[in-house]
């Protein structure tokens, strides 16, 4: 079994968990949830692959964290470019937000987990983490469009 990251405790899980949920940037959201995870005893290769992220990149966050803190997890880019790993194209972005405007096919909410699951049909992908679902449901679901 790998070795356990070694993280300073700046926060809370209560309090990286809100962190994560409340940050309005995806790019941050996922470093959040990332220190989240590991706070939670998982490897670093678990956490990254559960939040998309490179695993060299997972570990440099972490590095980041303990030597900076909270501060270092804010996305410092000037310009917010469109992600070339973008899961959907601009027209399946648009199917997805009209079906959020109802209920999930189980007749519930729509989730991370649901709309991943929505992805991955529309896509013919056969795995999306859950964590890009909520991330594409957190951005449909507040824009005015």
């Amino acid at each position: 079994m790998p070795p356990k990251a070694e993280l300073k405790s700046y926060l809370t899980l209560d309090e990286l968990r809100t962190r994560y949920r409340r940050a309005r940037d995806t790019s941050e959201a996922r470093r959040w949830q990332l220190i989240h995870l590991v706070a939670q005893d998982w490897t670093i290769k678990q956490a990254a692959q559960a939040v998309d992220l490179n695993y060299d990149y997972a570990k440099e966050i972490i590095r980041r964290y303990n030597q900076n803190g909270p501060e270092a997890l804010k996305n410092r880019s000037q310009k917010r470019q469109i992600s070339p790993r973008s899961l959907l194209t601009a027209e399946q972005q648009r199917e997805l937000k009209c079906a959020l405007q109802s209920p999930a096919p189980d007749g519930g909410k729509w989730s991370g987990p649901k709309v991943a699951k929505w992805i991955a049909e529309k896509t013919g992908r056969s795995h999306v983490w859950p964590q890009r679902g909520w991330d594409y449901l957190k951005r449909l679901s507040q824009s005015k469009e």
